[in-house]
């Protein structure tokens, strides 16, 4: 295992504080009423005075645990970019950048078999359908790429100070526009198909 994924595990087994567990119960609140209000009434159509009060806080308590309405709903990718920057460190150092950028990603996919395939595909065609959030959306991938790129660069043994070098981030970046279409193309075929099946089928278009 190398030492990174060694650092991913140490900080996965930090217990967090009481404060930091109260604010993680309050988040979860806010956006399972946010995300009720908006696949009743619309993104767009849904207030953040409309989603404080159901909650019980004020508008500017609210803002305290999330900075703008579409961090409510794209909140926790930050954590899933973690997730997946874990899982793509603890991969066998022998595997090939690609596969392990594919396998990293089962991460990703683990979450959502656990959820209600309904559910899911509710929250990617509103992402899909919503200007602000697919921009927003976009931000948080790009801060995915950040985060994998070290590790694809230490197994491609690039140098980290030959920014000249853009495998690393071809590569990242190529992972997450499939990551991309798998979603999109899973959401037009109203998950009949898994998600694992079509990512497989886009990264391994660019495998041939």
């Amino acid at each position: 295992m190398s030492e990174s994924a060694r650092a991913a595990n140490q900080a996965a087994r930090k217990r967090p504080g009481l404060r930091e567990r109260v604010r993680a119960t309050v988040q979860a609140e806010v956006v399972e009423v946010a995300h009720r209000l908006f696949t009743e009434q619309g993104f767009d159509r849904t207030t953040v005075d409309q989603i404080a009060a159901e909650v019980g806080l004020s508008r500017a308590s609210l803002f305290r645990y999330f900075g703008t309405k579409e961090d409510i709903v794209l909140g926790r990718l930050e954590e899933t970019g973690h997730q997946i920057a874990a899982e793509l460190a603890a991969r066998p150092d022998d595997e090939q950048p690609w596969d392990a950028l594919r396998r990293a990603f089962d991460a990703l996919t683990r979450i959502n078999e656990a959820a209600p395939p309904e559910q899911v595909l509710s929250y990617l065609r509103m992402l899909q359908e919503t200007p602000s959030l697919r921009a927003r959306h976009h931000e948080k991938q790009l801060g995915w790429q950040k985060l994998l790129v070290p590790e694809v660069a230490r197994r491609l043994g690039a140098d980290p100070d030959r920014p000249e070098d853009t495998r690393p981030s071809a590569l990242a970046a190529a992972a997450l526009a499939c990551l991309d279409a798998a979603s999109t193309a899973w959401v037009a075929c109203e998950g009949t198909v898994p998600l694992a099946v079509l990512l497989d089928r886009a990264m391994g278009a660019l495998a041939k």
